[in-house]
């Protein structure tokens, strides 16, 4: 692995790490955040997955999270939202390609290759960060977006391994609307079975015991086409699933939106942390 960042804030450092793939085979950059507290002591994870268009850095630069990571005792690990290089296959689309990877296993070509973030997320980055870093094996997730979708996803299929959930502006219902129906065609093909092992609002059910959060902004442009978190919600009340969830009046899709919850999420995050009874 190689340093490329270290700034020290809220009493720990903000860093940034460069480290070759074998999941993605490319060169991978992830943010981590270090709470002072790490420096003698092991300490739970947050996992943040950004959304569409964002690398590391969008988070750790416009979220505000450090204050409050400081203060829960929490590391904050935010990686990269796609596989990267010149070698990536990339499209000229936003919203497919580099910085779209949608945190699912691409099993078309030519996407096959790299685009393997699910496994990445789940697999091999918290493995390399229990590796190199104090973390005492809790784990939560967290993400905006495309990234709350990824959160979603991820911890209603390993709930074994977090100990809660949230997301801001989730896509909540990928195979019903048109992000996540272009991003499965291409990613997954045409077989909407697998299309549904990476869709939130089909993955809930009876067994669902995580503690799960959702923050949405009444003025996100992106909320009646692209979002639809009434969809997750009447899937949990189907199946008796608890779900906090806040609609936030004149609040958008932005960062500006992230901050401003920011704190309240990470403290939902550490209370489920810190209750977990599972050690490393």
């Amino acid at each position: 692995m190689k340093q490329l960042e270290n700034v020290r804030t809220f009493g720990g450092e903000q860093q940034v790490w460069q480290h070759q793939s074998a999941t993605l085979n490319c060169t991978m950059n992830f943010a981590i955040f270090l709470p002072e507290q790490a420096k003698t002591e092991k300490l739970p994870v947050l996992y943040w997955l950004s959304g569409l268009t964002c690398t590391e850095q969008n988070f750790i630069t416009k979220a505000g999270a450090q204050r409050y990571a400081a203060q829960h005792k929490v590391i904050i690990v935010a990686p990269d939202t796609s596989p990267r290089g010149d070698d990536v296959v990339d499209n000229e689309s936003y919203d497919l390609g580099k910085g779209a990877g949608f945190y699912l296993n691409a099993t078309q070509q030519p996407w096959a290759k790299h685009y393997q973030m699910y496994d990445y997320i789940v697999n091999e980055l918290p493995a390399l960060i229990a590796e190199h870093f104090p973390v005492n094996g809790k784990q939560a997730i967290s993400g905006h977006s495309m990234g709350g979708h990824g959160a979603l996803t991820i911890a209603l299929k390993n709930p074994q391994r977090y100990s809660s959930v949230s997301a801001f502006a989730p896509i909540v219902a990928p195979t019903q609307v048109p992000w996540g129906q272009k991003a499965f065609q291409h990613y997954l093909g045409d077989n909407q079975t697998q299309w549904t092992q990476y869709d939130a609002t089909a993955l809930v059910n009876a067994e669902t015991r995580l503690p799960i959060r959702i923050d949405q902004g009444d003025k996100d442009s992106f909320l009646a086409e692209q979002l639809r978190p009434e969809l997750f919600l009447d899937a949990c009340r189907a199946h008796h699933v608890a779900c906090e969830y806040y609609l936030r009046q004149g609040y958008d899709h932005s960062y500006y939106f992230i901050a401003t919850f920011i704190g309240e999420h990470i403290a939902f995050h550490a209370k489920a942390l810190y209750q977990d009874p599972r050690t490393a």
